[in-house]
C-alpha cells in the first residue's frame, strides 16, 4: 500500500462551503465521501477521520450506494493489514468537476445562504 498523507479532521469542519451545496449526489453523504477519494483509495477507518459526523452505519450504506451506482469500487485485499480500500471509479471522478463546481458556488454565496438557512 502506498503511502499517503493522512486526511485532516477537520476537512469538513461547519464552516466548510461544501456542507450548504444544496443538492446532493446521491445522498447526504455522497459529495463529502467523493471529496475524501479525489486523492486516491482510501480505507474505512481513513474515512472515518473527517466524517466524523457520520456514523459507521450510515457510512457503509453511503459506500454501498456509491459502489451499486458505479461511482466507487470497493476492493479487498488479501494481505488482512491492507484490508478494504475504497476508490472512485472513472465515473465517481467524473463527478468532481460538477463537485467543485458546486462547492465554488457554495462558497461564492455563502452569506446568502447562510441568511437563506436562518
Amino acid at each position: 500500500m502506498a503511502h499517503r498523507q493522512p486526511l485532516p479532521p477537520d476537512m469538513f469542519d461547519e464552516l466548510c462551503p461544501s456542507s450548504l451545496v444544496p443538492f446532493r449526489f446521491g445522498d447526504k453523504w455522497a459529495a463529502l465521501i467523493i471529496r475524501c477519494l479525489e486523492g486516491g483509495p482510501r480505507r474505512f477507518s481513513e474515512l472515518r477521520v473527517p466524517l466524523s459526523r457520520v456514523t459507521p452505519k450510515v457510512l457503509t450504506q453511503s459506500l454501498r450506494r456509491l459502489e451499486r451506482d458505479g461511482l466507487v469500487s470497493r476492493t479487498v485485499h488479501a494481505d488482512p493489514t491492507a484490508g478494504v480500500e475504497y476508490a472512485l471509479t472513472p465515473l465517481g471522478r467524473s463527478m468532481v468537476g460538477p463537485l467543485d463546481a458546486a462547492c465554488a458556488w457554495a462558497a461564492e454565496h455563502w452569506d446568502e445562504l447562510l441568511d437563506a438557512h436562518e
